[in-house]
């Protein structure tokens, strides 16, 4: 999406019907049906899917990249893994939101974020779909490119193509509980963040810190994962696949609570 003139910078990550950003001067006011004001340019589903494709690919071939060369050559570093790949990661999802493609597609490069932001009232449901293909196809190129570039290495046990592994303490009822209840927080913090013009630019470091933070802390325990799209490539090329369905329910199922959520405190209607 595209706003000509803009007063000041939009991150547009809730997706082509997002609200238009409030005047410098003043609250936001309905533009006149007649008359000079702001021109919306939306751009079609299919650039901005293939957009949310190729950052998500990015982004898993980096993630399978650093896991590479964290745990790899020294399967002892596996302790310090959770925290240096927080930061990389939300450092990462901060600038591919801030990124042109970004802006063009949203940069949600998740497909529970995507669920989300259509639940809150602030991305077309039709486009869900389209999105969420782009980001799993995307995953899975991601980790493809990856192998091809690092070659077996990806593949051995300390590394296993980034596949998310959980604690085994943690059995799947656990594993399930966490990421729902990240991604059921993470909506509830995209409602108020989309409330507020102000919110609305501080988004992407808000994502990326969390992200950090979820990562770090959870994933000694839980894997840290609260992305289906990061756990779909790796589980699938890594044989991993057992677990997957746990990875994936969970942020959507936290996606859905969120949302309720929001909507039971007034932040959906907010946020359209």
């Amino acid at each position: 999406m595209t706003l000509t003139p803009a007063p000041e910078p939009v991150v547009p990550r809730p997706g082509p019907d997002a609200p238009r950003p409030p005047a410098a001067n003043g609250p936001r006011t309905p533009e006149p049906p007649h008359g000079p004001g702001p021109v919306v340019v939306l751009v079609p589903v299919l650039p901005r899917a293939v957009c949310e494709a190729a950052l998500t690919a990015l982004l898993l071939f980096l993630i399978v990249s650093s896991v590479r060369w964290l745990v790899g050559p020294d399967p002892g570093a596996m302790a310090a893994r959770p925290a240096v790949l927080g930061c990389v990661v939300g450092t990462l999802l901060a600038l591919f939101m801030l990124s042109p493609p970004g802006r063009c597609s949203g940069g949600h490069l998740n497909p529970a974020v995507t669920l989300a932001l259509w639940r809150l009232g602030a991305f077309p449901g039709r486009e869900v779909v389209p999105y969420a293909v782009a980001q799993l196809a995307g995953s899975v190129l991601g980790v493809w490119c990856a192998g091809l570039v690092w070659g077996p290495a990806v593949g051995r046990p300390a590394v296993r193509h980034a596949s998310v592994r959980a604690d085994p303490a943690w059995g799947d009822a656990a594993v399930l509980a966490a990421q729902a209840g990240v991604l059921a927080a993470s909506t509830l913090m995209l409602g108020v963040l989309l409330a507020s013009p102000g919110g609305r630019r501080v988004l992407p470091y808000a994502v990326g810190l969390t992200t950090a933070l979820v990562i770090g802390v959870l994933g000694p325990l839980s894997g840290g994962s609260a992305n289906p799209a990061r756990q779909f490539g790796p589980a699938l090329l890594a044989g991993d696949a057992g677990r997957l369905w746990v990875y994936v329910l969970g942020p959507v199922l936290g996606a859905l609570l969120g949302a309720w959520l929001a909507g039971r405190i007034g932040l959906r209607r907010a946020a359209r």
